[in-house]
């Protein structure tokens, strides 16, 4: 196979590719394919260029990812996790993210990214406020109150104050049940 056949079929399975996928610069969008655009609202004509931003439920939810993210980006390279993230009109989703970075040494300078909608499965079922998609986002990965804390920069009490919260607008009686209306198991 010649490269300008191969380069045609990487772009091929780059646009047919069932997953979002999108390129980024300085978590500006570069390339996205169609699954990615459709899976926010967007034509994907509308995405390149424009800062990841839009896609996050709130600013501080922006700011915090890339916070989350950095350690394992400057290290591995790789980062992976499951947040909500927030169609163009305004609807909540839960996603699964991962990413791949090009350089380490300058994670954000360009990496490639994989959004599947979880919604089918797991929905954003009650509004919560961004502290709590937070700890939910924790939560649903298995970690207790006192690592959630450190790793959101918070004291444990504030925690179990939003785990509290989150079992009353879930309308649950038990942290286990929590966890599976969280993950979209009951």
């Amino acid at each position: 196979m010649e490269n300008a056949d191969l380069r045609n079929d990487c772009l091929l399975a780059f646009d047919l590719l069932p997953v979002g996928l999108c390129l980024t610069r300085e978590r500006v969008i570069q390339a996205c394919n169609p699954a990615f655009a459709a899976m926010f609202g967007w034509k994907a004509s509308e995405l390149i260029g424009s800062s990841l931003r839009p896609l996050y439920a709130s600013e501080q939810e922006f700011e915090d990812i890339a916070q989350r993210a950095m350690p394992l980006l400057t290290t591995v390279g790789v980062y992976s996790d499951q947040r909500i993230m927030c169609r163009q009109d305004g609807k909540l989703f839960w996603c699964h993210v991962s990413g791949r970075v090009l350089d380490i040494a300058n994670p954000f300078a360009c990496s490639v990214w994989m959004f599947e909608d979880m919604s089918a499965t797991r929905p954003v079922t009650v509004q919560f406020t961004a502290r709590e998609r937070e700890v939910a986002q924790q939560l649903v990965t298995g970690k207790t109150s006192k690592q959630i804390a450190r790793a959101l920069g918070i004291s444990h009490r504030t925690v179990e104050a939003h785990r509290a919260r989150l079992m009353h607008r879930l309308n649950v009686a038990t942290p286990g049940e929590m966890i599976a209306r969280l993950i979209g198991m009951a």
